[in-house]
């Protein structure tokens, strides 16, 4: 059960806190079978035991996870143009931001559906990761 979950969920990015809410409940109802908990027993114990992210937090980390296998030319091929570093824009090159990891956010049309595209959503998410993640060398 927690496969299907688990699997793809990079799609659900700007998802509505409501629909998040409902496969939040169904993680927590795992981990309370799992601990054979009760109903009305704190969870946040529990899934820190398991190692488990909540729902928001693992969609985050997979496309972090997503968007450093691009920048590395690990990632899917229609993907990996995608991205476009600060330091190779011109005009940006003589900013502090150059100097770090950062990705131009591409520049949306429709701010409700163009801000959950794979490529701004990506791109704000790896920006806002600490140097040190963004300038690992490896996974």
């Amino acid at each position: 059960m927690l496969s299907r979950l688990d699997c793809c969920n990079g799609v659900l990015v700007g998802l509505p806190a409501s629909q998040l809410n409902r496969l939040q409940s169904v993680l927590h109802a795992s981990a309370r079978l799992i601990y054979g908990a009760h109903r009305h027993d704190h969870v946040k114990p529990l899934l820190q035991r398991l190692h488990w992210l909540s729902v928001p937090e693992c969609v985050e980390f997979k496309l972090c996870v997503l968007t450093y296998r691009c920048l590395h030319g690990l990632g899917p091929d229609y993907l990996l143009s995608d991205f476009m570093s600060v330091s190779d824009l011109r005009s940006r090159q003589k900013l502090r931001s150059a100097s770090t990891a950062a990705l131009v956010v591409p520049v949306t049309e429709h701010s409700t559906l163009g801000d959950q595209a794979f490529p701004v959503i990506a791109a704000k998410l790896w920006n806002a990761l600490p140097g040190d993640i963004t300038s690992a060398t490896t996974l």
